[in-house]
């Protein structure tokens, strides 16, 4: 990719439009569920407008990452923000649930581009890797920022112009991405025929959707035992034996499994698994605990200090790795995940605020700001330059993965202990036996709780703060995994100067 220092600066603003985007649709209709369900009328697919996006983002995304190492950046950047622009327009339009469903999964198959492919071409727009590392600490924060605020800008928009225009929002938005990435980037291009794995790609995308039904249906929709559960991890499994078997002998693999020899490559996966894991569970379960247990009218107080430290820390930490091993940052990161999460298992449901925006800083800046520029640095660092765009795909693939996972079973472990201390405590409460399953529903305390006896209130609370408490043992356990795997991926670091930067223009 060529271009001058004002073309460059002009794709940067591109990207950072297409990747603040895309990451915000992924949580900003959060807040407009009651709408939606005045709106609709259907409380039971709700549920599916935010899996459909998961699910068409994550299984396409090594598919497109590849895909723009085949053919190039540009041309599948714009086609992904194409997808997603049509998407946005028809889910502001949509006029029942299913329509809204099918229109968000596509907005999703286009996501699914424009994360992996932003971070590919910051890494081939700049010569000096030092550069490059720091821009993806901007493009880190920026990912982390809207991630987190999307409920907060959600409902502002919901509530002030009407939940559709949380889709209309994207579409000039979309647009000035696009229009600018036309003007300002220029791309050599290949002159061979790539071949495509096609099977490779239909066995990647079953076994992802597979899985991710699993976990997002496992101990909710049905039970963990149930024939639909063990139906879908057999499929999971089954196709995804079949991939490996068809990536070991295809001429051009959509997953080049050779990258995960490198331990710097596996090592950040199974990383990127674990941040997964304490990200999306601090984001689903610390406004349940702010407003449910502390009684706080919203959530602003925890996720405003979070987004804050989040940026700070992926940014100074995008400027350190050009100073200190990756290891070493890692080390640190999931040293800070363990000391957040044994926090966050013993909070009390009387904690300050003081306290909890102390937490919040930490959690930002410790335990999930710093990985998100490291670990794209670590991989794109230590793979062939014809492999950039599916490397970068790698780093958003497992944290999507590990947040479905994450936040599956931490549901089950606070709904089981929460429905446990109530049954117990249900007498001495003077809760009625057949309004036992009603109040064991931790959606009650946020939406309902002002309209509680004061006594049943107060012992709801006190079990709901114990049950997240216990939740976060499996970000404890999460953490020392991610530590143990940050010892042994090496002492690999960024270059000084990028050798291989010739030969990734003749893949782009």
């Amino acid at each position: 990719m060529t271009g001058s220092r004002s073309n460059q600066t002009l794709v940067i603003v591109a990207m950072a439009l297409g990747l603040l985007m895309s990451s915000l649709d992924n949580t900003i209709i959060a807040s407009s569920i009651n709408k939606l369900s005045e709106d609709f009328n259907v409380f039971d697919k709700v549920s599916w407008v935010f899996t459909a996006y998961m699910l068409a983002s994550t299984s396409t995304m090594l598919v497109f990452g590849k895909l723009s190492d085949l053919f190039g950046r540009k041309m599948f950047y714009l086609i992904g923000i194409g997808i997603f622009l049509i998407g946005s327009a028809l889910c502001g339009i949509a006029q029942n649930a299913d329509q809204l469903i099918w229109f968000r999964a596509l907005q999703g198959i286009g996501s699914g581009a424009l994360l992996p492919i932003s971070f590919t071409i910051i890494y081939t727009i700049f010569n000096d890797p030092k550069d490059a590392a720091k821009m993806s600490g901007v493009f880190g924060a920026i990912f982390g920022l809207s991630s987190v605020a999307g409920p907060q800008l959600g409902s502002f928009i919901a509530e002030h112009f009407g939940w559709r225009w949380n889709f209309y929002i994207n579409v000039p938005i979309g647009l000035a991405s696009m229009i600018i990435l036309m003007i300002a980037l220029k791309e050599t291009r290949s002159d061979r025929k790539p071949k495509i794995d096609y099977l490779g790609t239909l066995f990647l995308i079953i076994t992802t959707v597979s899985l991710m039904l699993a976990l997002e249906w496992g101990g909710k929709t049905y039970a963990w035992s149930s024939w639909q559960e063990i139906s879908l991890f057999a499929a999971s499994a089954l196709f995804g034996t079949l991939f490996i078997l068809v990536e070991l002998r295809a001429p051009e693999p959509v997953l080049p499994l050779t990258i995960f020899k490198n331990k710097m490559v596996l090592g950040t996966s199974i990383i990127c698994f674990c941040q997964g894991v304490i990200m999306f569970s601090a984001i689903t379960y610390l406004p349940s605990f702010t407003v449910g247990v502390l009684g706080q009218p919203n959530s602003n107080g925890v996720l405003t200090p979070m987004m804050g430290s989040l940026i700070a820390g992926a940014i100074l930490f995008g400027f350190l790795q050009s100073k200190f091993a990756f290891r070493t940052l890692m080390l640190y990161t999931m040293v800070m995940t363990i000391i957040v999460a044994s926090l966050l298992s013993t909070i009390s449901s009387h904690a300050s605020n003081g306290y909890m925006i102390a937490l919040m800083i930490l959690l930002g800046f410790g335990a999930v700001g710093p990985l998100m520029s490291v670990a794209q640095s670590a991989i794109a660092a230590n793979v062939d330059p014809k492999y950039m765009g599916i490397s970068s795909s790698i780093v958003g693939f497992w944290r999507n993965i590990g947040g479905i996972v994450g936040a599956s079973i931490m549901a089950t472990i606070v709904n089981n202990n929460l429905s446990r201390l109530i049954t117990a405590g249900a007498s001495q409460a003077g809760i009625p036996a057949d309004k036992i399953s009603t109040l064991a529903n931790p959606e009650l305390l946020m939406r309902a709780g002002g309209d509680l006896d004061p006594q049943i209130r107060g012992f709801l609370q006190e079990a709901m703060g114990t049950a997240i408490n216990h939740g976060f043992i499996l970000s404890i356990c999460i953490g020392v995994i991610g530590f143990v795997t940050a010892m042994f991926v090496g002492s690999s670091r960024i270059s000084s100067k990028k050798e291989q930067q010739p030969a990734v223009a003749s893949h782009i």
